[in-house]
């Protein structure tokens, strides 16, 4: 039998209009697609004919329903090892924060060729359509994108939060919805003021989009009395407090 073929597809930060050209080709070309919940994968039928396709769904939601990372890449390879042509569809891009290169290094240690089509990170593209430049001339130089999965005082936390905090930079966090509260603690500890501007979008370029402005000092309070829930990003500098008509 044919030996099959992967490809890693970003499938941007929600929307189904927002995948790149290579990345819906892709998927009109798949045998499988095996799809994380976030991307355009609730609308996949916009993008090819699910007729004469298999869907694996591969979520992993925070709190929620997991598919172990192992068992993912197992999947990958032995469906392509049976000849099809797997689309891997990931949201936002594959390599932020998105276990891509993981899953590239198994399939390659399988002897599996694989594809990899960048996408639209959610941590640029939420924060534009809802009005909030990550840099702007004059006011900013430079922004990092932060992982908020693991709490400021978590062991495992590989952020150096008072560093972050006198970068001068925008500041994006993604999946800190539930650390909120303490990354902005921790960030005002460390001498980042409190009346920093901070903007929260929920469900960024779909129609569930919802969001808010707030500032360092009132995030904590804020993210409850929204009752945001994940998928979010939240900006973090002066860029946030930004108005276009001014």
């Amino acid at each position: 039998m044919t030996l099959g073929k992967v490809v890693l597809v970003g499938g941007g930060p929600g929307a189904w209009d927002l995948i790149t050209v290579r990345g819906m080709h892709a998927l009109q070309a798949s045998d499988v697609i095996l799809a994380d919940h976030l991307g355009p994968t609730a609308e996949l039928e916009k993008l090819c004919d699910l007729s004469a396709k298999e869907v694996v769904d591969c979520s992993k939601l925070p709190y929620g329903k997991q598919v172990a990372q192992e068992r993912i890449n197992e999947m990958l390879v032995e469906y392509a090892q049976a000849g099809r042509m797997v689309v891997r569809l990931k949201g936002g891009d594959p390599y932020v924060f998105g276990r891509g290169f993981e899953e590239l290094q198994a399939c390659t240690a399988a002897g599996i060729p694989v594809d990899v089509v960048p996408g639209v990170t959610s941590a640029i593209s939420v924060p534009a359509v809802f009005g909030v430049p990550v840099t702007q001339r004059g006011m900013v130089h430079s922004f990092s994108v932060i992982s908020g999965h693991l709490p400021p005082e978590h062991p495992g936390s590989l952020n150096d939060w008072s560093a972050l905090a006198h970068t001068g930079g925008t500041l994006v966090v993604i999946m800190g919805v539930k650390n909120g509260p303490a990354i902005a603690a921790a960030l005002i500890d460390a001498g980042r003021p409190a009346t920093t501007p901070v903007a929260v979008i929920q469900e960024g370029t779909t129609a569930a989009q919802a969001g808010f402005r707030a500032t360092l000092g009132t995030l904590g309070d804020e993210l409850i009395r929204h009752e945001v829930k994940p998928p979010a990003v939240i900006v973090i500098g002066e860029v946030a407090g930004l108005d276009s008509t001014s």
